[in-house]
């Protein structure tokens, strides 16, 4: 295999964890907007960040090893990317920061005027993060990032209906990816009453989804048609169908209350359709430009790889130590008195 779509094939997977586990952590933040008043709101609110407080920061190393594969691997790419995107980018990096200096400070807080602020700053970071960066996920997926360094529209370019229905398909994936996390961290700690309601958000997260899905479908087809080909005749019709089926299987085992099963099924769900796409659009990476043309040279390619390999070694049992331990059958916390 090439040494560019063996990389290609890397950065997908990064981007693949980014979403599975970053967009849980920013779904978790929606339902934390939506938990209701403090005191309705506080079992909710502690059990998400009981469930995302050891690993938060973890989670956003998958953006920056994708930024960094991209920018080298593919400097054109990026270059494009960055300074035609640059406005949508920007907010996605201040929407990361608030998020994240919030998150610590609501912690340290013990003012309840300070803990409403900064959870207020936390919860709509969470909403509006992955609503940027669908829309530059639709921008490149719509062909409106061309090659060079910012010859796309810089408005235009992100808000056009395929990014708006992308941004709006990225926040409902992490609402229900957080979900769905959500029931079994509930169960596992012994709260029935929080794993019943956040199946129940589940439950209308999935359908929304499927309705956003299918609508996005509608979009492509008059917004993007070649990539709407793709997907629906083409190379991406495998995955695509993968997505529904599993998304289709998760709903049914969300409604039987098999919380452990149907994490597989979700993220096989999310996985299909971000696979589906990155197969209908390929070997393009840019409008007229192809993964070869785009790729550094093998040199390049081949010192990234190297440095991957060895760098995987120590990131990626880190990494699976650090979600098990987290994941072992410990009771939640009680909430907390004042918040």
């Amino acid at each position: 295999m090439p040494l560019q779509e063996i990389l290609l094939a890397v950065l997908w997977v990064g981007l693949t964890a980014y979403v599975l586990f970053g967009g849980a952590d920013f779904g978790g933040g929606v339902w934390d907007l939506l938990a209701g008043g403090t005191e309705r709101g506080r079992p909710q609110r502690s059990l998400v960040e009981h469930s995302i407080g050891p690993v938060w920061e973890t989670n956003h190393v998958w953006l920056i090893f994708v930024l960094v594969i991209t920018w080298t691997g593919l400097p054109s790419v990026f270059a494009a990317i960055a300074s035609t995107l640059y406005i949508p980018l920007t907010l996605v990096a201040m929407g990361i920061i608030a998020r994240g200096a919030a998150f610590a400070f609501r912690k340290a807080s013990t003012e309840p005027w300070q803990q409403r602020l900064f959870g207020a700053t936390f919860a709509f970071s969470s909403l509006v993060t992955p609503f940027f960066l669908g829309t530059v996920a639709g921008a490149i997926a719509s062909g409106r990032v061309p090659p060079g360094i910012a010859r796309g529209d810089l408005v235009t370019s992100w808000i056009n209906p395929t990014s708006l229905i992308s941004g709006a398909l990225a926040v409902g994936t992490a609402a229900y990816l957080a979900a769905v996390y959500l029931t079994r961290d509930a169960e596992r700690g012994g709260r029935t009453d929080l794993a019943e309601q956040f199946r129940h958000r589940g439950l209308i997260g999935g359908a929304v989804v499927g309705i956003l899905s299918a609508g996005g479908l509608v979009v492509l087809h008059a917004d993007a048609p070649r990539l709407f080909t793709e997907l629906t005749t083409g190379r991406g019709l495998p995955l695509l169908v993968l997505s529904v089926v599993a998304g289709v299987a998760s709903l049914a085992l969300l409604w039987w209350r098999l919380y452990l099963a149907v994490r597989v099924t979700a993220a096989l769900a999310v996985v299909g359709l971000l696979w589906g796409w990155g197969l209908a659009q390929y070997p393009e990476m840019l409008p007229g430009v192809s993964l070869r043309q785009a790729a550094a040279t093998d040199t390049v390619l081949a010192s990234v790889l190297g440095g991957l390999a060895v760098g995987a070694l120590l990131l990626l049992p880190s990494l699976w130590w650090l979600y098990s331990t987290f994941q072992r059958g410990e009771e939640s916390p009680a909430p907390a008195a004042s918040e």
